[in-house]
């Protein structure tokens, strides 16, 4: 896959190197999971942090599939 930069303010959660966009999606996962970001009782909402929060457009929580989609907005 094609290496994608990604944006300062996701490059502070996956890391500021090109990658494919399968690994930033596993880093910023590896990011959720370390900080206990998924939600308890919904497992498909995640709780954004300082961090996310600025990716997920100041949402607090976002569904798993709205976070794909406002991620994409990170990658060039």
């Amino acid at each position: 896959m094609k290496p994608m930069t990604p944006s300062p303010a996701l490059a502070a959660v996956v890391g500021d190197k090109p990658m494919p966009r399968s690994q930033i999606t596993s880093n910023l996962w590896a990011y959720i999971k370390k900080n206990g970001l998924q939600d308890q009782t919904n497992k498909r909402q995640i709780n954004a942090d300082d961090k996310l929060k600025v990716i997920f457009g100041g949402k607090s929580s976002v569904s798993m599939f709205e976070m794909t989609k406002l991620v994409s907005q990170h990658i060039r």
